[in-house]
């Protein structure tokens, strides 16, 4: 049987058709290609980023800010010696970029200078720590970037 030029443009019309629905399908079914926001509530959250950048002024006009460092224990994250860590108040997150079910969020509530995230908590990799704190009554941002 010979194919004429007619016949052969809708073959590839045809194999090009199924080759985009197979990529489409495949994206959308395949766990591996997961593209979730960053976070649920992405465009609320833009709207709160102004009152961010003011608690990340006020953490920069500090004598110092958050330092943290890797112990045996876990990861300390150690406040500024300057002030009363008893009335810090404030809450922290802990994001992981490729793992989802690993990020997880706990409320400040310091007996010492510091705060230990335990070692069992924390797996390899980068972590965002992003701690929001408030001390008498001004409030604070705290944002960084890690490699644990």
């Amino acid at each position: 049987m010979k194919i004429n030029w007619g016949t052969g443009i809708v073959l590839a019309f045809i194999g090009f058709i199924a080759f985009i629905m197979y990529f489409i399908i495949s994206m959308n079914v395949n766990d591996k290609y997961d593209h979730d926001l960053v976070s649920d509530d992405y465009y609320g959250d833009e709207l709160k980023y102004q009152a961010d950048i003011d608690k990340l002024k006020n953490a920069k006009a500090l004598t110092t800010n958050i330092s943290y460092e890797r112990t045996v224990e876990g990861l300390k994250i150690n406040f500024p010696q300057d002030i009363d860590y008893k009335e810090i108040t404030g809450k922290m997150f802990l994001y992981r970029p490729s793992n989802k079910q690993l990020d997880f969020e706990t409320a400040i509530s310091l007996s010492n200078p510091y705060l230990l995230i335990p070692d069992k908590r924390l797996v390899d990799g980068r972590w965002n720590i992003k701690i929001d704190w408030q001390y008498k009554g001004k409030s604070y941002l705290f944002k960084k970037s890690i490699v644990y």
